[in-house]
């Protein structure tokens, strides 16, 4: 089995997969776990919670043949390098600028030193599972729209805060506003502060959406010439479902996407 580890801002998102070493099929996800992203934890506290989540599904730890970790924390790096390596008894594949030769995609230069290790993992996914230039919509802490195009380039980046830090933050630096529940509105006229609250920022995202998935596609008609009918756009991260019933401008939503993508970059990486 493969462990593929994707460390973000707010969670670390494990998942076994399948042994299958064929790039070119989507990875059989056996079982997936979400917990907290906590930097003040030590390699053998991460190991030994993890190890015991393994258990607690029935898996055997000497299953595990290879390991692979994404991480936008630099500070947890080598904490998970060191788990991962006791998990697998090998050295995970870690994901960094020295693997990049492999990888079916091309970035720009500057997004060598730069791209999320995250976002690198839906790129890759973007082009093995759809082969066309794609939009990926990721609901996380950021909220990112990742462009590659119809020559497996990667095209660009854009990031903004996402649904769950857009609510907090309102609610940690005003004085009355509390922190709500992230649902859409019945209206976009609150009739009472919760209701404004989620007008303003459920249907905000809405249109900001919308109009970043309509702009991106222009830009990229722009630059590369692809029609805008050709354009996917798939939408994944936790907070994706918030805006799922709204926006009708995906033509894919799976959850699994960047994990799928990280297994994808492991076993390119080990060719």
């Amino acid at each position: 089995m493969l462990l593929a580890i994707d460390i973000g801002n707010t969670n670390v998102v494990a998942a076994l997969f399948e042994d299958n070493d064929d790039v070119t099929e989507r990875g059989k996800m056996l079982h997936e776990w979400r917990f907290s992203t906590d930097s003040r934890r030590t390699g053998d506290e991460y190991y030994s919670f993890i190890s015991m989540l393994l258990r607690a599904e029935g898996f055997d730890t000497t299953a595990i043949t290879q390991s692979a970790v994404s991480s936008v924390v630099p500070a947890l790096v080598g904490t998970f390098i060191t788990v991962a390596r006791r998990l697998s008894g090998k050295k995970p594949v870690l994901v960094n600028k020295d693997i990049y030769a492999k990888l079916p995609i091309t970035l720009p230069a500057p997004a060598e030193h730069e791209v999320g290790t995250d976002l690198l993992c839906n790129a890759v996914e973007a082009w093995c599972r759809f082969q066309k230039a794609t939009i990926v919509v990721d609901f996380g802490t950021a909220l990112t729209f990742t462009t590659v195009d119809q020559y497996a380039h990667l095209q660009g980046i854009a990031i903004a805060p996402g649904l769950g830090t857009a609510i907090k933050s309102l609610s940690s630096n005003t004085a009355q506003l509390p922190l709500v529940e992230l649902k859409a509105p019945p209206t976009s006229l609150g009739a009472n502060t919760i209701e404004c609250i989620q007008a303003g920022v459920i249907l905000g995202y809405k249109g900001l959406v919308e109009y970043m998935i309509n702009r991106t596609k222009d830009d990229l008609s722009a630059r590369t010439g692809v029609s805008k009918d050709d354009i996917h756009v798939v939408a994944t991260g936790g907070l994706n479902s918030v805006l799922q019933p709204l926006v009708d401008c995906f033509e894919d939503f799976d959850r699994e996407f960047t994990l799928q993508g990280l297994r994808r970059v492991a076993l390119y990486a080990l060719k």
